[in-house]
Formats: structure tokens, C-alpha cells, sequence
């Protein structure tokens, strides 16, 4: 699974804020899910996929994002 983190999102061209939003809308749509993982506040990765469907655009995730580091 290809996960994606709020800076990485920022690297992509979205603000901050913007970036922590989207990331909360993805934890929000994975616990909708039944993956009570995704609950914990301090968890900032989150799936490509559920950022996708927040965004309702496919996104290309570069490898250097993949390192998350």
C-alpha cells in the first residue's frame, strides 16, 4: 500500500493547512472503513487511495515520496 503524509502533500503544491485537511478527511473516509487505525491523532500517514477520493483526482506519487523520511 502506497501511503502519502501532510509534507509530502505540501511538495505536491497544497498549503498546510490545506495538506492537514486532506489528511484528516483520509483518516476520516479509512475509519468509515472499519480501519479504527486511523484514529490516532498522531498517525500522519495515509493511504494514496483514500487521498484520491478526497481530491476525486488520481495523483502521482514520485519514489522519493515512498521513503517518507
Amino acid at each position: 500500500m502506497v501511503v502519502i503524509t501532510k509534507n509530502e502533500l505540501m511538495k505536491l503544491g497544497y498549503g498546510k493547512y490545506q495538506s492537514e485537511r486532506i489528511i484528516r478527511q483520509a483518516k476520516a473516509i479509512m475509519v468509515s472503513k472499519s480501519y479504527t487505525y486511523y484514529e490516532n491523532r498522531r498517525l500522519g500517514l495515509v493511504p494514496v487511495e483514500s487521498v484520491e477520493e478526497v481530491l476525486d483526482m488520481k495523483i502521482e506519487v514520485e519514489e522519493d515520496f515512498q521513503n517518507h523520511g
